[in-house]
């Protein structure tokens, strides 16, 4: 009885029809895995609760560092929230010291 971090997909109660409409309810739990994530920008793995569909679309974006980017914040767990601001400020960080690093060899 999980809920992706990420994504915030948990679980959904549903009805199961039978031929003579008699309706059953059913929960249909969400593929939720304990991953260990590489961040690039932290450089360092991240243990996060992510559904598989996350995973993969994680895999499209190009990483966990763009994906958490683009997610809105409202759906992001407290861990990932935390972990996407201290992305979000390690790379503002970076482009501090690329600018400075510039402006130096000028």
């Amino acid at each position: 009885m999980g809920r992706c971090e990420l994504t915030g997909k948990g679980p959904v109660v549903k009805n199961l029809v039978s031929h003579s409409n008699i309706k059953t309810k059913s929960i249909s739990q969400p593929n939720i895995q304990k991953k260990r994530v590489f961040s690039q920008s932290l450089g360092q793995l991240v243990t996060l609760r992510i559904a598989a569909s996350a995973i993969r679309d994680m895999e499209h974006v190009g990483g966990l560092d763009k994906y958490i980017l683009n997610l809105e914040e409202s759906a992001l767990s407290k861990r990932a929230l935390a972990i996407k601001t201290r992305i979000r400020q390690k790379m503002s960080g970076n482009k501090k010291a690329e600018t400075g690093k510039a402006s130096k060899k000028a």
